[in-house]
């Protein structure tokens, strides 16, 4: 079994049931952060994700309408971040 996938897995999955409303925000947040970080990943992966995790903090502060970027957008690109990951995971 490759623990870095089974780990990226269980971000994507908190990562739905976050989208799903069965996971605070918060919650996925904290763990996408301390899970990424034990991912054997370059380290502009590690920049990107926490770029994209400030973003979503930032984002729940303000009402939709209010804020300079979608909440779905930031997930979308949360997505998009898990699947290279993987990509680079399963290449290594």
């Amino acid at each position: 079994m490759n623990t870095a996938l089974d780990t990226l897995n269980r971000m994507t999955e908190a990562l739905a049931a976050c989208q799903q409303g069965g996971l605070p925000q918060n919650e996925m947040i904290r763990q996408w952060r301390s899970d990424g970080a034990r991912l054997p990943l370059p380290e502009k992966f590690g920049d990107v994700l926490g770029n994209l995790l400030d973003r979503i903090e930032a984002s729940a502060l303000f009402s939709e309408e209010s804020c300079s970027f979608s909440q779905k957008d930031l997930f979308d690109s949360l997505q998009m971040w898990a699947e290279k990951a993987k990509t680079r995971l399963s290449n290594s």
